[in-house]
């Protein structure tokens, strides 16, 4: 199987007929365009900060709102990984909600009187959740307010606060807007955009950590697609997916491109690494295949290995593939293949990085299956924005 980067040079006509005019370029662009939604942050900087500052999110402690994270599908878990990051840098109470379970029962979760700023994830700025559950707040919490993250400049999200006083928007490159169906370089540029939001008080600190993330992307690509061609040979009936805190939204987020890149061909799932043990390990088999985002903290990495060293022992896997911190010897010892991740990149920081091997992963296990990358879809099952539906009013 041909590598990302031949991929990346074919023909325009060869390309087409394998569906991965998007998708494999898509993936590839990902350490590069991470530097443009650095300046997409810088060039908004100054305005988010009093955005931020008039949502109370500087203010005394006990005066701060809590930050709501929502989008839908993937957009959902760049709110998951985002999460623990955001409440560490702001010290605001702060919960990842998908825009799906906003839409049924947005009063359930709205606490009357308590101060709230909403972050939207959206690629398309369309999906029909998104929208509703904008479109409702709006008309319904007016003292909420909301920050739109979006790909896309002409989505109806982003149309929906143009000019309103409590919301602010901004919209990334047109590069990062994915043609692909599944979410790749949005995905990472959206988490990568959440991560500089983090720092908007701290943007010294962070330029370090930034171009920590960017090196290891640079040096994980290679890597990651060497072992992703490698392992959508195997003839394996199910991915496991697992991690720790923020890593866990990494998990989800592979095991989803996985299973939407092969149609379902291929199934998945995703758990934390302690979570596994409560029942999900039971769908394990010798057909599996286990991928593990391993955690950078030292107390963490027990955890994990020991898990592994269990599931080895069991022998209930094909294969244990870990993705975790350069010389991690305890870790490596106890998987068939282990992938580093250089320059020492923290928890928090990792997801844009570790994701590329779910992504390249998906690509892979699709073409193995005989799809289309691009479209993998081929009775439309899914599509690359969620289809209208009909959206029923908050009484």
């Amino acid at each position: 199987m041909q590598g990302l980067q031949e991929l990346v040079n074919l023909p325009e006509q060869d390309k087409e007929a394998l569906g991965i005019t998007a998708t494999a370029r898509e993936i590839a662009q990902q350490p590069l365009t991470w530097r443009g939604t650095r300046k997409v942050f810088k060039q908004h900087e100054d305005q988010l900060r009093a955005f931020l500052e008039a949502a109370g999110v500087s203010e005394q402690l006990e005066m701060r709102p809590t930050v709501v994270l929502t989008g839908a599908g993937t957009s959902d878990y760049i709110g998951q990984v985002l999460t623990l990051l955001l409440r560490n840098e702001w010290g605001c109470e702060t919960q990842a909600i998908a825009s799906t379970d906003l839409l049924t029962n947005m009063a359930d979760y709205l606490v009357p009187g308590r101060r709230y700023l909403m972050i939207s994830f959206s690629r398309s700025g369309d999906s029909p959740e998104g929208v509703a559950v904008l479109h409702q707040a709006l008309e319904k919490y007016p003292e909420v307010a909301h920050l739109i993250v979006s790909c896309n400049r002409h989505g109806r999200m982003v149309e929906l606060v143009r000019g309103h006083a409590q919301a602010y928007a901004v919209v990334l490159d047109d590069a990062v807007n994915d043609r692909g169906l599944a979410m790749t370089s949005s995905f990472s540029n959206m988490v990568l955009f959440g991560q500089c939001l983090a720092h908007i008080w701290s943007t010294a600190s962070y330029e370090a950590v930034f171009e920590a993330v960017v090196r290891a992307g640079e040096l994980f690509l290679p890597v990651a697609d060497a072992a992703a061609r490698d392992l959508a040979e195997g003839k394996y009936k199910r991915v496991c997916m697992l991690g720790s805190g923020a890593l866990t939204g990494v998990a989800k987020e592979s095991a989803l491109k996985v299973l939407e890149m092969t149609a379902g061909g291929l199934k998945t799932m995703a758990e934390s690494v302690l979570g596994l043990r409560h029942g999900p390990m039971a769908a394990l088999d010798k057909e599996t295949l286990l991928v593990c985002f391993a955690s950078g903290d030292a107390r963490r990495q027990s955890y994990e290995a020991d898990l592994l060293r269990e599931i080895g022992t069991k022998e209930v896997v094909a294969q244990r593939v870990v993705v975790g911190p350069a010389g991690a010897s305890d870790l490596s010892a106890c998987s068939e293949r282990y992938l580093a991740i250089e320059d020492g990149v923290p928890d928090l920081y990792r997801p844009p990085v570790d994701v590329i091997l779910g992504q390249l992963l998906g690509l892979y296990a699709s073409l193995a299956h005989g799809l289309k990358p691009d479209a993998p879809s081929p009775h439309g099952v899914i599509s690359r924005v969620v289809g209208a539906f009909q959206i029923y009013e908050q009484s």
